[in-house]
């Protein structure tokens, strides 16, 4: 049996930035923690980022390209 090693790994949500129509920006929202760091024991890193890729809810699948996982390992 392999060893695992620990991981943690978090999901962030960056929104886009809305201008107007001039190109000005109107408003810069903050990013948002999606998924709350999370400690886990996996072989390698690919297999965290699709464990943190199936935490990510439903409500993101239309904004995926402004969806960011970061994986630090131990």
């Amino acid at each position: 049996m392999a060893k695992g090693k620990l991981f943690e790994y978090a999901v962030i949500y960056h929104p886009r930035e809305k201008k107007d129509a001039a190109g000005n920006p109107l408003e810069q929202k903050k990013s948002i923690l999606v998924q709350d760091i999370t400690k886990v024991l996996a072989g390698s890193d690919k297999e965290v980022a699709m464990l943190a890729a199936k935490a990510i809810p439903n409500e993101y699948d239309d904004k995926l390209d402004d969806v960011e996982i970061v994986i630090r390992p131990f």
